[in-house]
């Protein structure tokens, strides 16, 4: 019977440890994304940094716009090709 609590409390240890290492891990993951936003809002206080950022988010929207009206308009190719049949 002893054994088995030996057993028992040792599988609580390990199992601490290991819960405080993934807790570690996560609290440094936070640290170093909320140092990234901070640095990110410190630099769009730079007129050109934000222009840019701005610029490429711009291209961004306009390369997906133009991926979705190519699949729109593949879709409407298939279904023209299938009402001919």
């Amino acid at each position: 019977m002893t054994d088995f609590f030996k057993k028992a409390f040792q599988d609580m240890k390990e199992s601490a440890k290991a819960q405080h290492q993934v807790d570690k891990a996560n609290f440094a993951a936070v640290k170093a994304e909320s140092k990234a936003n901070f640095e990110e809002a410190k630099a769009m206080g730079n007129p050109e940094r934000h222009k840019a950022k701005m610029q490429e988010e711009r291209e961004e929207k306009i390369a997906e716009a133009k991926k979705r009206q190519e699949e729109a308009q593949a879709r409407m190719d298939a279904l023209e090709g299938n009402e001919e049949i």
